[in-house]
C-alpha cells in the first residue's frame, strides 16, 4: 500500500470513526429523552431504535445492552483518563495527580448539561446502579495500573488501588451531595473538598 492508499484508508478510518461517535451520542440522547419521559425499565431497545430511525440489530452494533447507552462514553474515558495520569509531572504526589486529572473531567462532564438527568435516573434504577459500579470497578483498575507507570513512581498496585479506590469514593460523595442540591451547588467545590478531606 503506498502513502497515498495509507493516507486515503487513515481518512476513511478516521470518517467512521467519527460517524460511530456522533450516532452513539445521537442514540445516547434520544435514549435519555425516553428514559426521562417513559421511565427506563418502561424504554424498549426497539423504542430507542425506532426513535433514531434505526433496527434493533443497529441499535446493538453501538450499543451491547440498553444499560449502556448511559454509559457510552465511560470507555473511552477511562483510556483519556489513565493517559492523562501518566503524563502529569513526575514529582507531583499520586493524590494531587488524581484530585487534578478528575476534577478537570468532572467538570467537563459537568459542562455537558446532562448529568443531572443521568445521575438522577441511575439513582432510581437499580440496575443501572449495578453497572455503574461495574464500570467504575474496570475505570479504576486502568487508572491505577497508570499510577504506577508513571516516571519515578514509587507506587505499587496496592497502594494505586487504596488511592483511586479513596478517589472513587470522593467523586461519588461529591455526585450525591451535588444531586441533593439539583446541580445548584458549586461542582468543582465540592469535589475539592471531597479530595481535601480523603487526603492521605
Amino acid at each position: 500500500m503506498g502513502s497515498g492508499e495509507s493516507a486515503e484508508h487513515a481518512e476513511t478510518g478516521g470518517l467512521r470513526a467519527r460517524a460511530r461517535r456522533a450516532m452513539r451520542a445521537e442514540l445516547a440522547t434520544l435514549a435519555l429523552e425516553l428514559f426521562a419521559e417513559r421511565g427506563f425499565d418502561e424504554t424498549t431497545v426497539e423504542d430507542i431504535a425506532h426513535a433514531a430511525g434505526l433496527s434493533k440489530r443497529s441499535f446493538f452494533r453501538y450499543f451491547p445492552s440498553k444499560e449502556d447507552v448511559v454509559f457510552g462514553a465511560v470507555e473511552s474515558m477511562a483510556d483519556e483518563v489513565a493517559d492523562e495520569v501518566r503524563r502529569r509531572p513526575d514529582d507531583e504526589e499520586p493524590w494531587d495527580c488524581l484530585h487534578h486529572v478528575l476534577r478537570a473531567w468532572q467538570e467537563r462532564i459537568h459542562a455537558s448539561g446532562r448529568q443531572l438527568a443521568e445521575l438522577a435516573l441511575i439513582d432510581a434504577t437499580p440496575s443501572l446502579r449495578a453497572r455503574l459500579h461495574q464500570k467504575r470497578d474496570a475505570m479504576r483498575a486502568q487508572v491505577a495500573e497508570a499510577l504506577t507507570e508513571r516516571r519515578d513512581a514509587k507506587l505499587d498496585m496496592f497502594g494505586a488501588d487504596l488511592l483511586t479506590a479513596a478517589a472513587t469514593a470522593a467523586l461519588d460523595a461529591a455526585d450525591r451531595e451535588w444531586l441533593r442540591s439539583g446541580g445548584t451547588a458549586d461542582r468543582g467545590a465540592l469535589v475539592d473538598r471531597a479530595f481535601a478531606t480523603l487526603r492521605p
